[in-house]
């Protein structure tokens, strides 16, 4: 069969694709920026789209052409510079059931449960809607709402879940008793497998038959890292107020952080599901996470995830300060360049290089420009080594180290770039 699969970079996306391709049948991937997965996963016909600017049905006809199937494991938290809830979850899936109501392709949506006191966050009105209208529209469909998925990888809460788990000499938890049911990836894999297969329709819950608390699951993951027991610390909800906080603005600008007032509200009543009798298996945290024993580089990750904020954060400081603080002495910052040209070009050449760094200092905090940014801090930065070597030696010997204090800056870059990538 001939499936198009949404969203098919991502977590959940790229292990259906996978299991898809293992079946035998010819899958076309579907994502925002699909060329490393091209990479990892050459079997696939890798087309780059976004969903939210495919709202109208004729967006669609052309991926719709000769596809006996579509899978939907495309999805996103909540609105910010990176996303658009309502265009994404809601208004393309309407526009593809009316595009697919011609050739009648099986339509799979990965869901979520709906229902609940976070029901009418827009994270999961939209995904009602998109549910609402498959059901009601004539459309061969399966719609699957999983609990919390684990798999060899992460993404949003399983990576925070490994993040807390690394956390030194305790585990500081807010909603640490709140319910949550977990499942494997895999499982998502295999219902998808079984819906194309013609033998799973409907409206389907799907999770494991155990309930543990987040306390529980982290300490589960923690053994799971090989880090010995740590105590439990129960915090109150309003200990997180002032991080989710930080983690919402830092979604307006393109950060998706599971840190996020949604994820916060869903996690506060617990992640539950409403199974029924399906006839499908779930696998439990325990068996998946011994399904995939860690290795250094899931530490690595768990340890680093906390950390990635802290670095754009303390470069975002470091390059404003560098840029403003001359500017309040800026005779005197100038100063440096004199003996070697005009003081107006002097003074010219210090208020360009404070521009530079305020610039870069709040490109960086911006996530589709932070690549660019912190390439820029690299170059910057070599080159203020290279004129300051060159133009006034003795600035090395200088014990406040004007220029030995940008070598950790560049190593923070170095950092910063290498846990960039998100998926």
């Amino acid at each position: 069969m001939n499936i198009l699969i949404l969203g098919a970079t991502g977590f959940i996306g790229s292990v259906v694709a996978a299991r898809l391709v293992a079946d035998g049948h010819a899958v076309t991937g579907l994502g925002r920026s699909p060329a490393r997965a091209r990479l990892k996963q050459p079997a696939i016909d890798w087309r780059q789209a976004d969903l939210s600017r495919m709202t109208k049905p004729e967006d669609w006809q052309g991926l719709l052409k000769d596809q006996h199937a579509v899978v939907n494991c495309a999805g996103a938290l909540q609105d910010g510079l990176s996303d658009d809830l309502a265009a994404t979850q809601a208004d393309a899936m309407l526009a593809l059931y009316a595009a697919a109501k011609r050739s009648r392709p099986l339509i799979v949506q990965i869901s979520a449960r709906t229902a609940g006191a976070a029901g009418e966050l827009p994270f999961l009105a939209t995904k009602r809607r998109a549910d609402e209208v498959l059901a009601a529209s004539g459309l061969p469909h399966l719609i699957l709402r999983p609990a919390l998925v684990l798999g060899r990888n992460a993404h949003g809460g399983s990576s925070l879940v490994r993040a807390l788990a690394a956390f030194p000499l305790a585990l500081p938890l807010v909603h640490a008793e709140s319910p949550v049911e977990t499942l494997s990836v895999d499982d998502v894999a295999d219902a998808v497998s079984r819906a194309v297969a013609g033998g799973l329709r409907g409206d389907i819950d799907l999770a494991a038959d155990e309930v543990l608390t987040l306390a529980e699951l982290v300490s589960l993951h923690r053994q799971w890292l090989g880090l010995p027991p740590a105590r439990v610390f129960s915090l109150a909800p309003w200990f997180a107020r002032p991080v989710t906080w930080l983690a919402d603005m830092a979604g307006l600008l393109g950060w998706r952080s599971p840190l996020r007032s949604t994820a916060m509200t869903v996690m506060s009543e617990g992640i539950r599901s409403a199974k029924g009798e399906s006839g499908l298996a779930a696998t439990s945290a325990a068996a998946t996470l011994a399904a995939n024993p860690s290795g250094v580089q899931d530490l690595w990750f768990a340890r680093l995830y906390l950390l990635k904020p802290l670095v754009i954060s303390g470069l975002f400081a470091f390059w404003l300060l560098s840029g403003l603080i001359p500017l309040f002495s800026l005779e005197e910052a100038s100063a440096h360049f004199l003996p070697f040209m005009p003081e107006a070009a002097a003074t010219t050449l210090t208020l360009a290089t404070c521009v530079i760094d305020i610039a870069l200092g709040a490109a960086v905090l911006v996530r589709p420009l932070a690549r660019r940014a912190l390439l820029g801090m690299l170059a910057v930065s070599s080159a203020y080594l290279a004129g300051g070597t060159l133009l006034e030696p003795a600035l090395w010997l200088d014990p406040l180290g004007p220029l030995v204090k940008v070598l950790p800056s560049l190593l923070l870059t170095l950092t910063a770039l290498a846990t960039l990538d998100e998926r």
